[in-house]
């Protein structure tokens, strides 16, 4: 397979360079832009980039410019990678058509991740990916899960009690993207993967405080979850597999 190759737009050589060991130890072509003129010669010849790593401040030229001219110009991912952290400056950035924003300082492996991310993404464009998890499909009907009455259809959830919960849309995608792969361990990567959509942006990454609000929904005891486990250095399983509710009630004559 051809190895990917990554534009490293920054200004600054130390961060190249970094950015640059980093990609490449993990299987990556890299080449480096230090302002427009470079963003501007790397599109002009193949092999062109796969993706584009972006910073905002890069001197005498505007970043967000950049983002624009490519955009505008050809239909790459860019990862904005950044010292800038003003909320304005990412939405400015992501209406802009980055696929992604992270802040200076940065965790590599965040980056790597975010990167291996995008580029899934964007692969996806074709009609399969092998590294795509499936998700529920209407038609399912009713799924009962420990006390739990889940509609597939209606995307809706019926508590222990009887009564109605309330799930917001991305609840319940991430509710529906465990169900699909019941006692299999997600990484926050893949989740994020899986409930990605028009309800999902790059600003939503804080898988972590979705999965505590979906466990206060559907755990018996959220300081004690038995349902969506963490697993140590991989991310979230959901324990138990869901049966269909005629499956239940049959069980029990």
């Amino acid at each position: 397979m051809t190895a990917k190759t990554v534009l490293v737009v920054d200004d600054d050589p130390k961060i190249r360079l970094l950015l640059r060991r980093c990609l490449e130890s993990d299987g990556y072509d890299v080449a480096e832009a230090a302002g427009a003129a470079d963003v501007r010669a790397a599109f002009q010849n193949p092999p062109l980039p796969d993706l584009v790593t972006l910073d905002l401040n890069l001197g005498a030229d505007d970043g967000l410019e950049i983002a624009r001219s490519l955009r505008r110009d050809h239909d790459v991912p860019i990862v904005m990678v950044t010292g800038k952290d003003d909320v304005i400056d990412k939405v400015v950035g992501l209406e802009l058509g980055a696929d992604d924003y992270l802040t200076k300082p940065f965790h590599i492996r965040e980056v790597l991740a975010r990167i291996r991310s995008v580029l899934r993404r964007a692969d996806r464009g074709g009609p399969t990916h092998p590294d795509r998890l499936a998700l529920p499909m209407q038609g399912h009907g009713l799924m009962c899960l420990d006390g739990l009455t889940v509609d597939l259809d209606a995307m809706s959830l019926i508590g222990r009690d009887g009564r109605d919960c309330e799930l917001t849309t991305a609840d319940f995608k991430l509710f529906a993207a465990f169900l699909a792969n019941a006692k299999r361990p997600l990484s926050r990567d893949r989740l994020m993967d899986l409930i990605d959509g028009p309800d999902w942006t790059p600003l939503d990454r804080t898988i972590d405080n979705q999965v505590a609000r979906l466990r206060k929904k559907i755990e018996r005891d959220p300081a004690r979850p038995l349902l969506i486990k963490t697993v140590r250095g991989v991310g979230y399983m959901l324990s138990q597999q869901a049966v269909p509710q005629d499956h239940r009630s049959a069980s029990t004559f």
